[in-house]
């Protein structure tokens, strides 16, 4: 007689679970593919039950890409010029028209002015922070809504740990998992990072490895501009000696023992076992994932409106997830957050790293794929938003964060910022909130981090107050915040 040993759902954040996901590779440790796939399809399908929120905006959202600007861009040198601001604050980059009339953008956001008209900017983003608002923690705080408990003495917090509260992106597919047979959650083209501490905040955390993200990081440094054609999916392929009418075969075999063996059928009925089972095998099979890495089959003139560097071909690789299905895409700045050439961290050589290297990739990315979205009739159900862990502090050459500044340098800003946000039912052409004279604090519609990701959640049809259990069984809510429903239509 076949058993299944161990105490029921003791390992697990959700109670009303009835075996433990050690119980359940036990059962189905025999396929090839391995069942850690099978097992990550099974437990993206739980979901709390949530209470339904409605208003403006609620469940238009599909699919999310996050643009994430890791290293804290300077709003004052992007999307909210001062022209008229003192000379040691105002940006040495002419301000231009944009779509939206009375909005300006700097000269070096050219393609973004054109189509600004097709989305949300938010000038008035802003957080005091606890502590030192060094780059981790704030990408912690953007990425979960929660702080922190632990600071090392330089500010800077320890690594990736199993207790850490999730990131948005894991939530998301554990409570709304996608129904095509594809990667539920993918991190791309690298880590999140500062100095050594890499990934905190880009993991699943207490939910479990089964929600991480699919990490795709392809070959190549980060001043490899060509490394998206460097991709690997070895994981996703069939194996060489494997034909896919042979794993079918040994699909087959296994139904014809699960018939044969009721006690296991009982155990696992409402476990959805086979369901997973196939969505794992139809994923391998289909080569549906592994169509979707391949950005040769774009046409030149689509991969050149991206921009030919590794943050816009990011852009275009994450249209392509969500085409094929993907529910939550995560391009990550393809640069140490703290970190020179082509970093948002401009301490110093402002100037030249804005105008040569960070906002060009930014401008042509972005803007190619909030349009080709828009021109494909994806923009409604997929929301896209651009923002980074803070903004630069308004007066040149200060230090505010313990760094050193040069004369034309601007330090970290967590006071005030933009964030720019596109679909999934989001307003076009609407400026949300406004900065002082120096872009130092908002003065209207102030929005919080955890606003924001009460926002996206909100768009899923998610009630941002839906309860999770940490790491001790502790109830604990998605975001301690509430959407800013004036953002959507």
């Amino acid at each position: 007689m076949i058993t299944i040993p161990g105490a029921l759902g003791k390992d697990l954040c959700d109670p009303h679970l009835t075996v433990s996901r050690r119980d359940l590779l036990r059962i189905g440790g025999s396929s090839m593919l391995g069942l850690g796939l099978a097992n990550m399809f099974k437990l993206q399908a739980r979901a709390a039950q949530a209470g339904h929120v409605g208003g403006p905006g609620w469940g238009k959202a599909k699919h999310v890409i996050l643009c994430y600007l890791q290293g804290g861009p300077s709003h004052l040198d992007l999307w909210d010029p001062k022209p008229d601001a003192p000379e040691n604050v105002r940006s040495i980059f002419k301000p231009i028209p944009t779509k939206i009339p009375g909005i300006n953008f700097t000269e070096i956001m050219p393609k973004l002015a054109k189509v600004n008209d097709k989305m949300t900017m938010i000038r008035s983003m802003g957080y005091t922070p606890n502590g030192l608002f060094n780059h981790t923690a704030a990408i912690y705080q953007m990425m979960t809504g929660y702080t922190t408990d632990k600071v090392s003495p330089s500010g800077q917090l320890e690594p990736p740990s199993p207790k850490d509260f999730p990131n948005f992106g894991s939530q998301i597919i554990r409570l709304k998992p996608p129904t095509e047979p594809m990667l539920p959650f993918v991190m791309l083209p690298r880590p999140l990072q500062e100095s050594n501490v890499v990934g905190k905040g880009g993991t699943a955390g207490f939910l479990g490895k089964s929600f991480d993200p699919y990490y795709l990081y392809p070959d190549g440094g980060d001043m490899d501009m060509n490394k998206m054609d460097n991709i690997k999916t070895d994981d996703l392929k069939m194996r060489p000696d494997v034909f896919e009418l042979r794993l079918r075969r040994r699909a087959r075999l296994r139904d014809a023992i699960n018939d044969a063996s009721p006690d296991i059928d009982k155990a696992v009925a409402n476990l959805k076992l086979d369901d997973y089972y196939d969505r794992a095998l139809n994923l391998v099979a289909s080569g549906r994932a592994r169509n979707a890495f391949d950005l040769a089959q774009e046409s030149e003139a689509t991969r050149n409106l991206y921009g030919r560097n590794t943050f816009g071909q990011s852009c275009l690789l994450a249209r392509r997830l969500v085409e094929a299905g993907t529910r939550v895409v995560e391009v990550v700045w393809p640069k140490v957050a703290n970190s020179d050439n082509h970093s948002w961290d401009v301490h110093s050589g402002l100037p030249k790293r804005m105008k040569d290297q960070s906002a060009p990739m930014l401008d042509g990315g972005l803007s190619g794929l909030i349009s080709d979205l828009d021109q494909r009739g994806m923009l409604d159900e997929t929301m896209v938003i651009a923002v980074g862990e803070f903004g630069r502090s308004p007066l040149k050459g200060v230090s505010t964060s313990g760094n050193g500044n040069d004369a034309d340098g601007r330090d970290h800003w967590p006071y005030c910022y933009t964030a720019c946000i596109a679909g999934g039912g989001i307003k076009r052409g609407y400026v949300h909130g406004k900065s002082d004279r120096t872009a130092s604090a908002p003065v209207e519609d102030p929005v919080h981090p955890g606003e924001l990701l009460a926002t996206i959640y909100h768009a899923f049809g998610i009630d941002p107050e839906t309860i999770v259990y940490n790491h001790l069984n502790q109830p604990r809510e998605l975001v301690k915040a509430r959407a800013v429903t004036k953002l959507f239509a």
